[in-house]
C-alpha cells in the first residue's frame, strides 16, 4: 500500500446545521497537535510538521473546520495519523474513497 504524499482531511467528529464543524481555534488546534510533536518550523505559519506527516491549517482563518494532512514518510506516519485521531477525537477522511481511517 503506496502511502507516500497521500493526503487526508481532518475534520470534526460534531456535525454542523451550516457547514463544517469548527475543530477549534487556531490556538488551540496548534496546542493540541504541540502535544503530539507536531508544530510549525516557526511561529505563525499555517504547515505543522509531525513524525511523517505535514498538516495545512487554512490561511488566514481563526476557526479551524478542517485541516490537510499530507503523508511524507510512509514508515512513521500510519501510526502518527492514528494516534492523532484517537487522542485528538477528530475524523480523518480520505477525500479519494471517502473512507474514514478509524484508530
Amino acid at each position: 500500500m503506496q502511502l507516500v504524499n497521500q493526503s487526508f482531511v481532518i475534520l470534526s467528529p460534531e456535525t454542523s446545521s451550516n457547514g463544517m464543524a469548527v475543530i477549534g481555534s487556531r490556538a488551540e488546534v496548534i496546542d493540541q497537535l504541540s502535544r503530539l510533536n507536531t508544530a510549525p518550523e516557526r511561529a505563525g505559519e499555517d504547515a505543522l510538521f509531525g513524525p511523517g506527516i505535514r498538516i495545512d491549517l487554512p490561511p488566514e482563518k481563526e476557526m479551524i473546520d478542517q485541516m490537510l494532512l499530507t503523508i511524507i514518510e510512509e514508515e512513521i506516519a500510519y501510526l502518527v495519523i492514528m494516534r492523532i485521531s484517537r487522542i485528538c477525537g477528530w475524523k480523518i477522511l480520505d477525500p479519494e474513497t471517502g473512507q474514514e481511517l478509524n484508530p
